[in-house]
């Protein structure tokens, strides 16, 4: 809104009844124990010769690589993901703009194109010297972990263990199915790989070799979806398979419980992602 009452003239004015206003220095207005002081400082004490492998060139009218990182781990901070968000925080909010030092304010695509072809490829890298450098200043003790917040849906039935017994049992039922594969396989496509009428893995592998190159040689294409007639030799490959792959997940399982008969599902899969 328009003042039109001016009561004193004495200073200059920039349009039509509007102040002049210089631009004023916003360090002094951020605490001294900001934590975007903190975040700033060890950014500039880490060597990011990995971020910087990632350009092939930087300009020089650009903001640095380096200032792109603390405004990008700040928002993380901040819990602002969105890029055109980050973009709208660097405007308005002094503590982006600290962090930009003066810089002008990249768009949303830039934010965009540094997250995805930039920071992405070493992002593991650099949050561990980061994770490193809070330790050794004692900010973090250690002592605590901490996941990225996914929620896991607790339940006490029976599905959410898995018994040693049932799976050794299946384990049983699924060796007969290979051994009756490897017999059905050897009379399709006159293959010989069981010796002393003992099926052993090494056969098994032996087989698999032996149809992949009878696919080979043959120049079969797999096929996939409705409508599309598979050869008996892809539907061999792919029932061996995933015989192949149970049994690897059945042979796990076995090996997590050790001496127990029972093991929940959320500690196998810990095992799995270990």
């Amino acid at each position: 809104m328009l003042k039109e009452n001016i009561s004193q003239k004495n200073y200059t004015i920039n349009q039509k009844f509007y102040q002049l206003k210089l631009p004023i220095n916003i360090d002094y207005m951020i605490p001294v124990n900001d934590s975007v002081r903190l975040l700033s400082q060890f950014v500039e004490e880490m060597d990011l010769k990995d971020l910087y492998m990632t350009y092939s060139r930087v300009k020089e009218n650009q903001v640095s690589p380096r200032n792109l990182l603390k405004i990008m781990i700040y928002a993380y901070m901040n819990r602002i993901y969105s890029s055109r968000d980050i973009e709208t925080a660097c405007r308005r909010d002094i503590n982006f703009m600290f962090l930009l030092e003066d810089g002008s304010v990249p768009d949303h695509s830039t934010f965009a194109r540094f997250r995805s072809l930039h920071f992405a490829p070493c992002a593991e890298k650099i949050l561990a010297k980061a994770t490193n450098f809070l330790y050794d200043i004692g900010e973090i003790s250690g002592e605590s972990i901490f996941i990225d917040g996914t929620k896991i849906e607790a339940s006490s039935n029976k599905y959410t263990f898995v018994w040693k017994r049932a799976v050794t049992k299946n384990m049983a039922k699924l060796l007969v199915k290979i051994t009756d594969l490897v017999k059905e396989c050897e009379d399709l496509y006159d293959i010989k790989v069981i010796y002393k009428d003992t099926v052993k893995i090494k056969h098994v592998k032996k087989l698999r070799k032996k149809l992949y190159a009878l696919k080979k040689s043959e120049n079969i294409d797999f096929v996939y979806g409705c409508g599309k007639r598979k050869t008996p030799l892809q539907r061999s490959i792919e029932k061996l398979e995933e015989y192949l792959s149970k049994s690897k997940e059945y042979i796990h399982k076995v090996y997590t419980c050790g001496e127990r008969n029972i093991i929940q599902k959320l500690i196998l899969m810990l095992h799995l992602c270990a």
